[in-house]
């Protein structure tokens, strides 16, 4: 290890994290060395402050942590010091961690041969030491101690529970300074409880806790990452929730609402609705299946009511050139049809119709349950040109994440005509609730709770919004080089295709 002669030579340069930084050939960037200097002194002067730091991402957070990791495990190597950090997950983000720290240490000539790692997720450095842990439910972490430092990475995907009651505790005895790491994402999450708590205790002493950075400032220091956003609000839009947290950290309500006011008005378009398709467009069908009733009352009414429909949302699709080269997929929404009630074969013979008309080059249905059966009987006849969606927990996030997408870039349009159809779809969307799970996926759950009734006291149900939002489904498509609607006579082949392929029976569904 250094001599005393060693040490005073090199006392100006290991004093400050920043200058230590350079050692290994890294030169922070300013808003990197703001926050390494405040929290190097308050681990030096054991002031025991919490610091909350709020960065986008690939703005440089994980670098930021291996540098001030390496620094001080040099600065405690003869005191002794232990430093605990916390991922969400072992593997692999503890193990990603391990792996900066490693790659640090390897490049530092203070260091690279006096560092040793033993157990599989501790590092020592003579007397001081950092022990990797995963932070996940199950995860049994009770007994670590933080005398030093204690770094919660990814702090908005470790559940409060976990920090009460496992994490705390291990900055107790020595009062040590913790640092929470993350992005930003919901109010109710860790990162954004200690976020606000530090915003508090800053007023009260003036000393900087709240480190919050967005894209703008990190691209006036990297002209390239904020090309690189650029393209993402091109894509996804500027008010899509990942772009909001993920890039310019702004904190989303929690079990709002996903379709507001201003969302709603932008998917609004100028186009009118159509009957008929027009020449020249491409077409797809969206369609959201629910059961058939079971009966009529003896009132000649349907004896459920309060069913929801089966929905067909038919689009145009239009592909124009971005910016940077490729491809985007515009949609239109041009007409809506829904059928309540109905049996399973008669739903089949009006899709068949409303095919030879509108001929569409894709359809998207949803084959959950008894959509099941409708899904497979189109593949037959539509080999090709059908798509079914299963809903689970993952494929509804990824759906519902996409098509957030589609309406905050300006790509998903609906029509100018206020129709009862349409009426019905915003109601759904503005009563629709979402949530997001705690977890690297970032699982939205989004659906109109149970029993929600609209103005007029009718149950609310999320029919249309489903169809609609099966759009996104059609996103992997090439639409670029498809073909076009024909308008097709009476003498086309197409109208023959209930005389060449069989017609299902009320039993096969």
């Amino acid at each position: 290890m250094l001599t005393p002669v060693d040490k005073k030579a090199l006392r100006p340069t290991i004093k400050d994290p920043c200058h230590f930084a350079i050692l290994g050939g890294i030169r922070l960037r300013r808003y990197q060395e703001t926050v390494a200097k405040a929290i190097s002194k308050s681990v030096l002067k054991s002031r025991g402050d919490t610091f909350v730091v709020m960065f986008p991402r690939q703005s440089g957070k994980n670098e930021l942590q291996a540098q001030l990791e390496a620094y001080f495990l040099l600065r405690f190597s003869h005191t002794g010091g232990e430093l605990v950090k916390i991922s969400p997950t072992w593997k692999p983000q503890s193990q990603n961690a391990m792996r900066r720290l490693q790659k640090v240490l390897r490049h530092l000539p203070l260091l690279k041969d006096h560092w040793k790692k033993d157990s599989g997720y501790r590092f020592t450095v003579y007397q001081a030491s950092i022990t990797f842990l995963s932070g996940s439910p199950e995860a049994n972490i009770v007994g670590a101690t933080a005398s030093t430092l204690l770094q919660v990475d990814e702090a908005q995907d470790i559940s409060l529970e976990k920090y009460d009651k496992e994490i705390a505790p291990m900055a107790a005895s020595t009062n040590a300074t913790r640092v929470f790491w993350g992005t930003a994402w919901t109010e109710d999450t860790l990162l954004a409880r200690e976020f606000h708590l530090a915003q508090l205790v800053e007023k009260q002493d003036g000393i900087q806790r709240a480190f919050l950075l967005n894209a703008d400032q990190v691209a006036s220091e990297v002209p390239a990452y904020g090309r690189f956003v650029q393209r993402q609000i091109e894509q996804l839009g500027r008010d899509h929730p990942m772009i909001r947290t993920q890039y310019f950290s702004e904190l989303l309500e929690n079990g709002g609402r996903i379709f507001h006011d201003g969302r709603l008005a932008m998917l609004i378009g100028e186009h009118h609705s159509q009957h008929s398709p027009q020449p020249g467009m491409m077409h797809a069908f969206c369609l959201d299946v629910a059961g058939e009733d079971q009966g009529l009352a003896h009132s000649g009414q349907l004896s459920n009511p309060n069913r929801d429909f089966s929905a067909l949302t038919i689009l145009s699709i239009t592909s124009l050139p971005t910016s940077w080269g490729s491809h985007q997929n515009h949609y239109h929404v041009m007409k809506r049809q829904s059928w309540q009630g109905v049996s399973q074969t008669e739903l089949f013979d009006q899709l068949l119709a409303l095919t030879r008309l509108w001929h569409p080059r894709q359809m998207v249905v949803d084959a959950s349950g008894v959509g099941a059966g409708i899904a497979s009987f189109l593949q037959r006849a539509f080999p090709g040109r059908v798509t079914s969606f299963t809903f689970t927990a993952s494929s509804k996030s990824r759906l519902g994440w996409d098509f957030l997408a589609l309406i905050d870039s300006g790509r998903f349009k609906d029509h100018a005509d206020k129709t009862p159809e349409q009426r019905q779809f915003l109601v759904q969307a503005r009563a629709c609730k979402s949530s997001t799970s705690i977890g690297p996926e970032s699982i939205l759950r989004w659906q109109v709770p149970p029993g929600t009734r609209d103005d007029s006291g009718h149950e609310v149900h999320d029919d249309w919004l489903i169809s609609a939002a099966l759009c996104a489904a059609l996103e992997p498509l090439d639409w670029s080089a498809g073909q076009h609607t024909r308008i097709i006579s009476a003498a086309d082949p197409l109208l023959e295709i209930d005389r060449v392929r069989r017609r299902p029976s009320e039993k096969e569904f």
